[in-house]
């Protein structure tokens, strides 16, 4: 599994390190500002507790998305190595919340040590893992080091780079390089991802094209159920949801809903912004519009005279796309790259988005090129869309039932990275 490394490679990673040392006071001004007391100041040196003598495997998810992506594998792993302990990290407090909240005590949860390499060694010397997965693509340089040093296999599960991740590590070619050397697999999302990762320096022999393993997201029973059971609660009238909102996001979705009641008067609004920090502003926003809003947190009544439900609360979000007719996805009316189009399709309610796909461009060619997916190019046109789709029972509930079967077709992803990760426990296991 260890790969030789050049000098280069090794120069780069002595200039990334002195350039992080040199720019710690920064770092940890930001770490005092912004993660404290959610983020343990030593866990972000390296100085976690790890309780108990079974294995353990590890998996990193930087953030809430990586988490919800990364969860059918976290049951797997579960699952398929009950003799091991699972440890999951994330760089976020969301993240982390979203990890206690799917699985409770299932696993054990830490913070992604700062990557000096000090604390990148601390950190897996202490953990000493078996193995290695990162979900996505967050690959940090000492920290992959430290792995090459203590011999921890190193799996990329769903691995995607963007045209500006890849523009990114090309121009830090011997750094991207030497990583990307002493990777034992590579689950690629697409073959154009695929491609970049072998022409940075990954063996193509370790490069596997699974496709995203966001296809095989679970559909829980009880949750479908809380679904139907929250819709019911409301009556007979038109729901849509504009879930994973960013800002300038918000505003177009009231634009479009306010065309949408002026046809459907009773049409109710979902709001979901994508992070917590912004619940407050979007309730102020709405109510400085007029709207009659209420909280999901607050467990009001949705009534008659309810216009927008706000989702401010953590880990609800499949369920409230449960509830809705139609769906907008945001990160796409702004330019962010979207997020999860595929949470609401899995549950047969129609997907529309924005133009702005770059995070997950095979996954929305793929639903458009099944007329699955509608995109829009600002609140106006939302508008009109929503419209059309409510006075067209038949189209809504086909590209809805397009969806679905979208992601029937296309899952797998999960299957093969479960093989790579036994096949890699094997390998390790035998070189011990």
């Amino acid at each position: 599994m260890r790969a030789r490394h050049g000098l280069p490679s090794r120069l780069a990673r002595w200039l990334y390190s002195l350039a992080a040392y040199l720019l710690s006071p920064l770092i940890w001004w930001r770490v005092w500002r912004e993660w404290l007391p959610t983020h343990p100041r030593r866990e972000r040196l390296g100085f976690i507790t790890v309780e108990g003598d079974r294995p353990r495997l590890w998996l990193h998810a930087a953030s809430v998305g990586e988490v919800v992506t990364a969860a059918p594998l976290i049951r797997s792993l579960l699952d398929d190595h009950p003799d091991h302990d699972l440890i999951v990290t994330t760089m976020t407090a969301t993240g982390a919340e979203r990890v206690r909240q799917t699985f409770g005590e299932r696993v054990s949860h830490h913070f992604l040590p700062l990557d000096f390499p000090i604390s990148s060694r601390r950190f897996i010397t202490r953990l000493n893992p078996r193995l290695a997965v990162i979900a996505e693509t967050e690959l940090w340089p000492n920290l992959l080091a430290a792995c090459r040093r203590r011999g921890v296999p190193v799996v990329v599960a769903n691995g995607r780079l963007s045209g500006g991740a890849f523009r990114l590590y090309q121009r830090f070619g011997a750094l991207s390089r030497g990583m990307l050397e002493t990777v034992a697999w590579i689950g690629a999302k697409s073959p154009l991802d695929a491609e970049r990762f072998v022409s940075l320096g990954a063996p193509a022999t370790r490069v596997t094209v699974t496709g995203a393993l966001k296809f095989d997201l679970a559909v829980d029973g009880e949750t479908v159920a809380a679904s139907r059971r929250l819709r019911a609660s409301w009556g007979a009238r038109p729901v849509w949801i504009a879930g994973s909102t960013h800002p300038g996001e918000d505003e177009q979705a009231l634009i479009a809903h306010a065309a949408l009641r002026r046809r459907f008067p009773d049409a109710l609004l979902i709001l979901v912004p994508r992070h917590p920090q912004r619940f407050d502003a979007v309730d102020a926003i709405c109510r400085e519009r007029g709207e009659q809003i209420v909280r999901l947190s607050a467990q009001r009544p949705v009534t008659a005279e309810t216009a927008v439900l706000l989702g401010d609360t953590m880990g609800d979000l499949m369920r409230l796309y449960g509830c809705a007719d139609v769906a907008f996805v945001g990160g796409s009316l702004e330019p962010i790259g979207g997020h999860n189009l595929l949470e609401p399709a899995a549950l047969g309610v129609a997907v529309v988005s924005g133009p702005y796909l770059d995070n997950l461009r095979e996954i929305a060619d793929t639903l458009a090129a099944s007329e699955a997916r509608l995109e829009v190019a600002d609140g106006g046109e939302l508008g009109a869309t929503l419209i059309s789709l409510f006075e067209d029972d038949d189209r809504r509930h086909r590209l809805g039932a397009a969806g679905r079967a979208v992601v029937e077709a296309n899952r797998g992803a999960l299957q093969q990275t479960r093989r790579a990760v036994a096949a890699m426990l094997v390998t390790s296991a035998n070189e011990a």
